[in-house]
């Protein structure tokens, strides 16, 4: 099927109902006089065009970089805020970029400082094989940027991941490759859930727009279509994920995801199980408590980890929600005494920091069981109750 009879697929119409309310209003006002030709036009509406334009990332982050990967023709773009503390190093989902993190990262640079990397075959990244991503490729190309950028003598790194970076963040700290590791923080991958949707993701994919004839239009679509629930945030990141095609004169994906299947069951595997050995002191952020798997369950009520599970928010917390996302962040490296050379105060620390971790999974055991009960009102099984959520896609 030729492709470009897409373009066609996101009709101008759709995204025009703020003109066309103009417009009928201007024919309103020219209607013969009546009781009521007195009362004047309502201010215009904002034009679509202007609503979701692009916004640069110099608002948020202070400057951008190219780290050149030694023997290699790998270059990988990063984005920097702040100059003190330890370095919250983020990485985004598929088909996300840096930029995921800009507004949530105008606010850590006050305490901290903050770098978001664009992925292999994402961003302005540009790598040898951009359709490598094993997380084998990706846990090695994050390896290389740090080990790149910081040598022998490592700052305290507290390791941010969202979806498929929440994956990639999780196997570099069961590598035990970084030294400083001194956080781990990972948002809305759950691997149950995750590994149940692979055989929906390509359907998804598929389904989803394909051509933007602005990128204008592709902002509006994030927003519109519920991907991302923060315009601000869209029009800043949106722009970073797509690329133009000069043979179909449109914007298209930056990428490939379905290209990439073959990669995606090695994100997941054997996640909650190396997530709960890492030795780091670690967060999970979650979207809803029915993305909790079994493993993490348990680990959850052994007092394991701190979870907060962030309300009114979809998939891309960090993108929805980003001043509370940025508080949480914050939080967890004051909570656990996360200075610029590591973790202060390790021995001393170490007890009151594991009761508290307890005392929370405590109190949120107890309020996520009386939701469970709440919501199955029977003898419906732990695994019923947390495929139970229908948006199939939160994973990437």
């Amino acid at each position: 099927m030729d492709s470009s009879s897409n373009l066609t697929s996101l009709p101008e119409e759709s995204f025009g109902e703020e003109e066309q309310l103009q417009h009928q209003s201007k024919e309103t006002s020219s209607a013969a006089s009546s009781a009521f030709s007195s009362i004047p036009n309502r201010p215009p509406i904002q034009a679509s065009s202007h609503k979701y334009s692009p916004i640069g990332w110099l608002g948020y982050f202070d400057q951008e970089d190219d780290i050149h990967i030694p023997d290699s023709n790998d270059v990988f773009h990063l984005y920097k805020a702040g100059s003190g503390g330890p370095v919250v190093f983020c990485l985004h989902g598929g088909g996300y970029c840096g930029l995921s993190f800009a507004l949530a990262a105008s606010k850590i640079k006050e305490k901290a400082r903050v770098v978001a990397m664009d992925l292999r075959g994402h961003g302005k990244s540009s790598t040898e094989n951009e359709l490598d991503l094993s997380i084998e490729t990706l846990c090695d190309d994050v390896v290389a940027v740090l080990n790149t950028m910081y040598g022998d003598t490592p700052p305290a790194i507290v390791l941010v991941g969202h979806s498929m970076g929440g994956s990639v963040a999780i196997q570099v700290a069961a590598k035990k490759a970084l030294s400083s590791l001194s956080g781990l923080v990972v948002v809305d991958v759950v691997e149950g859930t995750a590994m149940a949707s692979l055989i929906h993701m390509q359907k998804i994919l598929s389904s989803r727009m394909q051509y933007f004839s602005t990128i204008e239009k592709a902002i509006e679509w994030s927003v519109r279509g519920g991907s991302l629930r923060n315009i601000e945030s869209a029009r800043v990141s949106i722009p970073g994920t797509l690329k133009y095609d000069d043979s179909k004169k449109c914007y298209i994906y930056r990428t490939q995801l379905e290209e990439t299947e073959q990669h995606w069951r090695g994100w997941y595997e054997g996640l909650s199980e190396k997530f709960l050995s890492c030795p780091a002191p670690k967060l999970l952020l979650l979207a809803g408590t029915d993305r909790l798997d079994r493993p993490l369950t348990i680990g959850q009520m052994q007092g394991k980890f701190q979870m907060v599970v962030v309300r009114h928010t979809g998939h891309a917390i960090q993108e929805d929600v980003p001043d509370e996302f940025a508080s949480l962040i914050l939080n967890f490296i004051s909570r656990n005494r996360i200075g610029p050379h590591g973790i202060e105060g390790r021995t001393l620390g170490c007890c009151s920091r594991s009761q508290a971790v307890e005392e929370d999974s405590y109190v949120w055991h107890r309020r996520w069981a009386a939701e469970l009960r709440s919501k199955n009102k029977g003898e419906h099984s732990l695994h019923e109750a947390m495929m139970g959520n229908s948006d199939e896609s939160w994973w990437w």
